[in-house]
């Protein structure tokens, strides 16, 4: 697999490939295009990493943080957020590292 071989766009929902899985770590590929999602609570830490496109990541404090290609982000286990725009053009191509 090449991490920036695109699926067929437009998308309708985001694509997630998981990349490597164990019981402490797991690796995901995500490509999105114009999605948004709903609030995340998640009990791991989360390290990601924007390879390209433009995002914004809304955090329930109402902080938001623009990302951009080559942009990283480390979101701790129980901070409560979500992905409020993803540029369709490009589309956003997402490393993320969850443990």
């Amino acid at each position: 697999m090449n991490i920036f071989s695109m699926p067929e766009l437009p998308l309708l929902e985001e694509l997630t490939t998981i990349l490597i899985e164990s019981d402490s770590v797991r690796v995901e590929r995500i490509v999105s295009a114009g999605q948004v999602t709903g609030w995340y609570d998640q009990d791991v830490t989360k390290f990601v990493v924007l390879l390209d496109g433009n995002a914004i990541i809304e955090y329930e404090n109402n902080v938001t943080i623009a990302l951009a290609k080559g942009d990283t982000l480390l979101i701790k286990p129980h901070e409560r957020h979500r992905v409020s725009y993803t540029s369709s053009e490009p589309a956003c191509i997402w490393l993320c590292v969850f443990y």
